[in-house]
């Protein structure tokens, strides 16, 4: 361009993002693309570049005129309808007919897999008129970098061949197209960008060619006088030159050769997995395995490879702006695991190894995750879920179960697991926050993965020659696992007299001080609920969290405390849908729409998570209910949209067309949400085993079949007990070494017991106190032997009955 023309408007509108309702996902499977992208009313939304926890690209759209009065954008015009290229590759066919029959517009969308860019192949074709009748228009909204503000739009060319360009945070996007653009613009949005010259001229005449440091948009004519077919692509780079050579020279080389290596790559990918694939015929155009398979290989980074988001999508986006970074595309460790072993329940060893490796390599100095983080291992938010410390070492033995660690893997992944076992004796059993990254306190769920991770870790000790570790942690779990009913199972309560039940495990319960024996009467504080709502008794809340007990090998699915938490469960939480169950997290949950249908806004209605049925049927199969458990896949499976893609939530009120909100269909949060096509997929692995495919064998052994109780009691000083059981032994688990000094009656007579260090940097001594009677004490107190004083305070617990009250 000679002349240059400055965009009026600074800065444009405060930016937001977009629908997170996706009807595509894609990524280049193999190749050097780095760049994901997604589909949703039509058109490109979100695409991201250079790893997938960075949007570079709020949407991209065409907007249609006739040159003098005609004006209709497509993805509010149109009836869309989109279709895998083939069957398992996420790449798109979209084919959007405008509602006043003008027009159709086909698209084939993928990724470049030899470069950073996204392709589109587009075909326009009037239904009213001619071709030559209509002007249709690229519209691009860039988002460099996670933001929409600051970003600089200008019109510019690469080798004589005009194109649009977006900077911002060192970053560059290009727009170019197969045939030369017509009209070249760029504006800041809703003030001088082309959606705002076109609903009012209808032609890009004189357009801007600069727009600075803003919230803008790029727009330009696409000439569809000599074809009806245009190829537009998105290249990304560190600067014009760069990006502009990606875009043209993938252009230069033809949709059409991208595509068939695309396809070619995701085929033999699908092809190596475990055929899982139902027979019976739904005329659903899609089969739901390989669209859970393909989800979940999609949301791996190739630039921090076995890092996998939680979605490539941002939960109400359309209402979101710059300050929500993260999206769901972020990494929590939770999500990630469960999408590991889905990865080994399909058969895909290789991607199930490499999320190990990069475990290995984001774990904290300490020995825990973050609670989320971005792919380089960054934290994001900071709060501490025991859980997600948890599953990692449960991951290995799965890994190893399923043949997909290599040679030496044992040793080498050993330090991670002893250092998150660590973490989790010296920080568990209590939460800093629950799976849903609420609350604290003891979480049944929570409690589930703890032990069951931790004796896990005993077994892998116990083959690699760590006996005393072994030992050691087995008796930390069968401690925990023997007071799970004392923390969090309720009994005699106005619900359970409701229920018809003699008691029921709740959500979670407080931590309450280190004496609080019941903390099941004790209260808690509801997130995402106006604050007059949040403070409720914790025996008031229930969640079908406690089906971990019974997923992880803890108790039997036939307990009569599991039968009746059920009862409770349904009573509360289950919600009846045109697919058929579905599940709240748990009762009084506010994180979803409110009643009219607007957005989540730190408060809300929680609603019905496919993911909960999923869930449901794996303990229905332990239960021995394979009819229902068939069932309730059916239900997860007809929980997805038009594509296959499963949502976090499904709306579970009366239709609200306006917001697009249908009863039974997904709500307005994140989708495809990767945890629940995990879900689905170890569910159609579970059901073709016939048993729970990500169930520890060692646990159930130990608890749900075997009933091993603990024998000992332990103390520690930030978990001091009070109380312990005749018959018991004492363990006393400290940070440094010391000399207990102790007597069992009152200091008449003393014993001294040196601590021995373990592996997990814990310093233990056992006060064998079995027979002390009910009613005596046992005293002590600690002379610091590397540090040579004495602790300065006495310590006693009292002898008591056991109880059995659950």
């Amino acid at each position: 361009m000679t002349d240059s023309r400055d965009a009026p408007g600074h800065p444009g509108i405060q930016p937001r993002w977009t629908s997170s309702a996706k009807t595509g996902v894609g990524a280049a499977i193999q190749g050097v693309s780095r760049v994901s992208f997604t589909v949703s009313h039509g058109i490109l939304n979100e695409i991201y570049f250079p790893r997938p926890d960075e949007a570079c690209l709020r949407d991209l759209g065409l907007i249609v005129t006739d040159g003098t009065h005609y004006f209709s954008e497509e993805k509010r015009a149109t009836d869309s309808e989109v279709w895998q290229i083939a069957p398992g590759v996420p790449g798109y066919i979209v084919t959007n007919r405008s509602r006043d029959g003008r027009y159709v517009i086909e698209k084939r969308i993928i990724a470049d897999p030899e470069r950073d860019v996204v392709l589109q192949q587009i075909r326009f074709q009037a239904l009213v008129g001619s071709n030559a009748d209509y002007r249709i228009f690229a519209l691009a909204a860039p988002h460099l970098v996670n933001a929409g503000a600051h970003n600089t739009g200008t019109v510019d060319s690469v080798k004589g061949w005009p194109m649009l360009f977006a900077e911002g945070k060192g970053l560059t996007m290009a727009l170019a197209a197969s045939t030369r653009f017509r009209a070249l613009s760029v504006g800041f949005v809703q003030e001088s960008d082309g959606h705002t010259i076109l609903s009012q001229n209808f032609v890009l005449n004189d357009g801007y060619t600069r727009a600075a440091d803003g919230n803008v948009a790029l727009t330009g004519e696409l000439d569809f006088r000599d074809t009806d077919t245009v190829v537009l692509a998105v290249a990304f780079g560190r600067d014009k030159s760069e990006a502009g050579f990606r875009a043209r020279s993938s252009i230069m080389d033809g949709y059409a050769l991208a595509e068939a290596s695309y396809v070619e790559a995701w085929q033999a990918w699908q092809k190596s997995l475990v055929p899982l694939d139902r027979t019976d015929p739904k005329n659903l155009g899609y089969d739901p395995y390989r669209v859970s398979t393909a989800v979940l290989r999609t949301h791996e980074s190739k630039s921090f490879a076995g890092g996998m988001i939680a979605s490539l999508s941002i939960p109400w986006g359309f209402s979101k702006g710059d300050g929500d970074l993260g999206g769901y595309h972020l990494v929590w460790p939770r999500d990630l695991v469960e999408s590991a072993t889905a990865l080994l329940a399909i058969g895909a060893h290789q991607e199930a190894r490499r999320v190990l490796t990069y475990l290995q390599a984001t774990q904290e100095d300490d020995g825990h995750w973050p609670q989320n983080m971005w792919l380089d291992g960054l934290a994001y938010w900071n709060g501490i879920q025991m859980d997600e410390t948890a599953f990692p070492i449960i991951l290995v033995d799965m890994a190893e179960r399923e043949g997909a660690l290599l040679e030496g893997d044992f040793d080498r992944f050993w330090p991670m697991v002893r250092h998150a076992a660590r973490y989790i004796i010296l920080n568990g059993p209590v939460t800093g926050q629950d799976r849903w990254e609420e609350d604290g306190g003891y979480s049944p769920f929570t409690l589930a993965v703890e032990i069951a991770a931790l004796v896990v870790a005993a077994d892998i000790a116990e083959r690699l020659g760590h006996k005393e570790d072994a030992g050691y942690l087995l008796d930390t779990a069968d401690l925990w696992n023997d007071s799970i009913e004392r923390w969090t199972y309720a009994t005699k309560t106005p619900l359970a007299e409701a229920a018809g039940v003699a008691g029921y495990y709740v959500r979670i319960s407080p931590a309450g001080t280190p004496e609080s024996e019941r903390p099941v009467s004790g209260s808690i504080d509801i997130k995402n609920v106006p604050e007059a709502q949040m403070r409720q008794v914790a025996s008031e809340v229930i969640s079908p969290d406690a089906l971990a007990l019974v997923r992880f090998g803890l108790r039997a699915a036939d307990d009569p405390r599991i039968l009746d938490t059920v009862k409770v469960i349904d009573k509360l939480l289950k919600v009846d849908l045109p697919q058929g169950p579905l599940w709240h997290r748990y009762n009084s949950d506010g994180y979803g729409e409110h009643a009219d249908g607007s957005p989540f806004d730190g408060t809300g209605i929680g609603r019905a998570w496919p993911l909960m049925a999923g869930e449901r049927a794996h303990y229905e199969l332990a239960l021995g209910n394979v009819a229902e458990a068939r069932r309730l896949l059916e239900t997860v499976e007809k929980s997805a949209n038009d594509s296959g893609f499963l949502p976090e939530q499904s709306w579970d009120s009366d239709d609200i067309p306006h917001r697009e909100l249908f009863k039974g269909k997904p709500a307005g949060s994140a989708m495809p949400l990767v945890w629940a096509h995990g879900e689905h997929v170890k569910l159609l692995r579970s059901l073709r085993d016939g048993k729970i495919f990500d169930m520890p064998a060692q646990v159930a052994k130990r608890y749900s079949d075997g009933k091993r109780r603990s024998t000992l009691r332990v103390w520690r000083f930030n978990s001091r007990a009070t109380k312990i059981d005749v018959g018991m032994k004492l363990r006393l688990s400290l940070l440094a070494a010391a000399r207990v000094h102790w007597s069992i009656d009152g200091w008449a007579t003393v014993h001294d017991t040196d601590t021995w260090a373990t592996s997990f940097h814990l310093h233990v001594a056992i006060l064998d106190v079995s027979a002390v009677p009910v009613g005596g004490w046992v005293d002590f107190t600690f002379y610091w032997t590397d540090a040579k004083h004495w602790e300065g305070t006495d310590f006693a617990i009292e002898v008591v009955q056991p109880t059995d009250d659950f």
